[in-house]
């Protein structure tokens, strides 16, 4: 059964935008639980342009299901996981100037620096996933790193308008899941998927997991957040009775 955790993010980015204490990411997370989310997804930013220290702690305290730390692979931010001890560490890539993330990492350019991070932060019983383009050669990197899991970054696949590009981006999502699972690594997938764009992805069997947080805070700016995760469950719901 395909699982569904929820990126409360951009519940504290409108929070940030005033500078304020409402709306509370915290309570964002537990009505996401409430409505059926298998996990509570943040990322630490290094700017702190939304969720911040504060969030983090009290998440680890309330959180019931799975808190998965998205963070970039630098000391401060493996300190902070080490303390904290989320369920699950995922590092990503990180550029100040970005408004999201824009990529995968570069586990080529980097494979001996993330595996000396991985090893610090999995020796203390974090797992750790690496959010990677769906390219066989850092699929294969990322193993060599010692992860446990990877994410695929469906980016592109979101962003295409034409079918063919559709098609290309899924197929090569296709590959890059059943390359992962036949090494041994465990899939999941996110960045920009929505409760349209999901359903082809539902159909890639190796992906066990989804990552989802804008448009279900779009939505819950219209429904609630807990109508609205559980609407994403239910259309995750539908895909594996189909599958």
């Amino acid at each position: 059964m395909k699982k569904l955790c929820v990126n409360v993010d951009h519940i504290a980015t409108i929070r940030e935008a005033r500078k304020t204490n409402e709306p509370d990411p915290v309570h964002a997370a537990v009505l996401a639980e409430l409505g059926g989310a298998d996990g509570i997804t943040i990322h630490l930013r290094e700017d702190r342009r939304h969720i911040q220290d504060r969030d983090l702690r009290l998440m680890r305290e309330i959180v019931k299901t799975k808190l998965n730390l998205e963070m970039a692979a630098t000391g401060e931010m493996a300190g902070i996981a080490l303390d904290v001890k989320p369920d699950q560490v995922s590092l990503v890539p990180e550029k100040r100037e970005e408004v999201t993330t824009e990529g995968g990492l570069d586990v080529l350019g980097q494979h001996g620096y993330l595996a000396g991070v991985v090893k610090k932060l999995q020796g203390a019983g974090i797992p750790v996933s690496l959010f990677i383009d769906p390219d066989p050669r850092h699929v294969k990197a990322a193993k060599e790193t010692g992860a446990v899991s990877i994410e695929i970054n469906t980016g592109k696949y979101s962003e295409a308008k034409a079918e063919r590009g559709i098609v290309e981006e899924l197929e090569k999502i296709k590959q890059a899941a059943f390359q992962a699972a036949s090494l041994g690594l465990r899939v999941y997938a996110g960045h920009g998927l929505t409760y349209k764009n999901i359903s082809s992805i539902l159909t890639v069997a190796e992906v066990e997991e989804f990552n989802i947080g804008h448009n279900i805070v779009a939505r819950a700016s219209m429904v609630g957040m807990e109508t609205a995760v559980r609407e994403m469950v239910r259309v995750i719901q539908s895909g594996n009775r189909a599958n």
